[in-house]
């Protein structure tokens, strides 16, 4: 079968194919997720969310190619990190390709492990992005994903990979 497009935006697009209904992103946009490792702690960030409502805690990360046609995710990765977090990294690491949810969506990410970190700025995104920067122990993580969810914040769920051992 040959998928529909029903509609399309700038970022994504609805298309079906058959009985499906799914999501894509247009124009080869992917996404880099960063796993930012600082010593013996992780870089999370937090930001407000439109389509759940509420603020979202998340590993930093962002689209690639949406502004650049054939950025290397490397360089997206470096990029996102220092606009998010306020850190550069001297190590970056393609991990592999993963789906975020291939129910719902085509789109994919590629993890990137980012190591020994620097802080250059204070991070917080562009524009009117509005994130907040945790710093988190690796030992700690379960407590302050915990901690967050209690106050209403919202996890996404590629943050799971820090509980899980054998990944950072």
């Amino acid at each position: 079968m040959v998928s529909e497009t029903v509609w399309a935006g700038r970022f994504i697009a609805v298309e079906t194919e058959g009985k499906w209904e799914y999501a894509v992103r247009p124009r080869g946009i992917a996404a880099a997720v960063i796993l930012a490792i600082d010593a013996d702690h992780v870089l999370l960030v937090e930001q407000y969310r439109v389509p759940i409502g509420c603020r979202c805690l998340e590993l930093p990360a962002g689209l690639v190619g949406d502004e650049t046609a054939g950025e290397p995710i490397e360089a997206a990765a470096a990029r996102e990190l220092k606009e998010e977090t306020g850190y550069r990294a001297e190590r970056l690491e393609a991990l592999g390709l993963f789906h975020s949810s291939p129910g719902l969506t085509s789109e994919a990410f590629t993890l990137v492990r980012a190591t020994s970190l620097t802080m250059v700025g204070t991070g917080g995104g562009v524009d009117d992005e509005d994130i907040a920067v945790h710093r988190v122990p690796l030992a700690e993580v379960a407590a302050f994903v915990a901690t967050r969810r209690a106050a209403g914040v919202a996890v996404d769920a590629k943050v799971l990979l820090l509980l899980a051992s054998g990944i950072v």
